[in-house]
């Protein structure tokens, strides 16, 4: 099963660049000397404001203290305090007596407009930093309101609610947006384990494997397909060419297992390819089962020259028998052995009768077989055309994720 966890929410928390580090250094006070302030407010926030500014945040919050048993503090002589000890707070590392501070200054009345997103944002930073993530939610959401496109905003949101476990909300926000990024499928695909969602994160690994295609994706997509209820056996080849396609083929018994199914197929020329991959990768030809390797690729060449000698009488044959499975068969053996041309006339004869065991079958390999020739485009029509409930929809869907890459 693939892992969708610390690696991809680490993604995520890059993404977010001040969630893992505010951005609330810059958030200067603001100069007071228009305004009335008491000498006893203004000689303790001056130096503070000094202070401050010489990266001193710690004495600044000292001298700002000073201020908090004055009595009678006007609302400007509120604001022009917090706003200081706001900015010097957060840059100390003391997020509580930030958050704080933050919420006064916001809730004063007096932050000019054009300042409101920046302290919004900064505070619901402040909060999932401190992990209060009711208030980070809030302030997330307040932030939103202002302004409804802001992307780092709905990406503190998300991940505010997956940190929290509100797993409906989060995938309802992922949900939501048309081009997620792939920590945001990691993140929705992790969701939906969670959830027990089968389907759901069957769909997104499929989006993942279209736009961040990797080996885990794929084999995570062609286990749950192959075990899938009603998957037919017979597809047993087509599993295998997929992994081959996607380079999840990595053991020798992989190879041999393909390579025997291509030969029981009649496709000696795709076994012989098989084969020989086997042995450029060296899992083919090495070790205490080299004999054995040898003598499979010594049975795929016999059974080739053998195929190549009948080739004429069976397709006559099967021309004659109107055997939709036989011209599919041949069609297919042919193109993987460079007759491109004429297999696939065969294969399209096979699929305009319609009258083979599984007429879904002989489209979808017609659709590989149309890409193995370098028809894409016909091959990806061809495969968007293939129905059926025994996994062939499936596999064929696959394979135009697949030659998208």
């Amino acid at each position: 099963m693939t892992k969708f966890r610390l690696a991809h929410l680490g993604l995520v928390m890059a993404a977010i660049g001040f969630t893992a580090a505010a951005p609330l250094a810059g958030f200067s006070s603001v100069a007071y000397a228009a305004e009335t302030v008491r000498a006893e407010i203004g000689k303790p926030l001056q130096e503070a404001q000094k202070l401050a500014a010489a990266g001193k945040n710690k004495e600044a919050l000292a001298e700002l203290r000073k201020t908090d048993s004055v009595g009678n503090k006007s609302a400007n002589d509120t604001y022009l305090i917090e706003r200081t000890r706001a900015s010097a707070a957060a840059a100390a590392g003391d997020y509580d007596t930030a958050a704080k501070a933050f919420e006064s200054v916001i809730n004063s009345g007096k932050l000019p407009a054009a300042e409101q997103p920046k302290f919004t944002q900064a505070l619901a930073g402040i909060y999932y930093r401190i992990k209060d993530y009711p208030k980070a939610i809030t302030w997330i959401n307040r932030a939103l309101k202002d302004n409804p496109n802001d992307g780092a905003m709905k990406e503190l949101l998300i991940q505010t609610y997956y940190i929290s476990g509100k797993y409906p909300e989060a995938a309802k926000e992922l949900s939501s947006q048309k081009n997620l990024s792939e920590a945001q499928l990691g993140m929705l695909a992790n969701i939906q384990l969670k959830q027990n969602d089968k389907a759901g994160y069957v769909q997104t690994l499929e989006r993942m494997a279209a736009s961040y295609p990797k080996p885990q994706t794929w084999a995570d997509l062609l286990q749950r397909v192959q075990a899938k209820p009603g998957f037919s056996p017979t597809l047993s080849l087509d599993i295998l060419r997929l992994r081959l396609a996607n380079g999840l083929l990595t053991k020798p018994s992989e190879y041999m297992e393909m390579s025997q199914l291509a030969l029981q197929a009649g496709n000696p020329a795709e076994a012989l390819k098989i084969i020989n991959e086997g042995y450029k990768k060296g899992a083919l030809g090495t070790g205490s089962d080299a004999p054995r390797h040898q003598r499979l690729k010594d049975l795929a060449t016999k059974t080739q020259a053998e195929f190549a000698g009948k080739l004429a009488a069976a397709e006559a044959d099967a021309v004659k028998a109107k055997d939709a499975d036989a011209l599919a068969n041949l069609g297919y053996a042919l193109v993987s052995d460079g007759k491109a041309d004429k297999g696939l006339a065969l294969m399209d004869q096979a699929v305009k009768l319609g009258t083979g065991r599984n007429p879904e079958a002989i489209k979808l390999h017609y659709g590989i077989a149309q890409s193995i020739a370098g028809k894409k485009a016909a091959a990806v029509t061809t495969l968007k055309s293939v129905k059926g409930t025994d996994g062939t929809a499936d596999l064929a869907r696959y394979w135009t994720i697949s030659l998208s890459h």
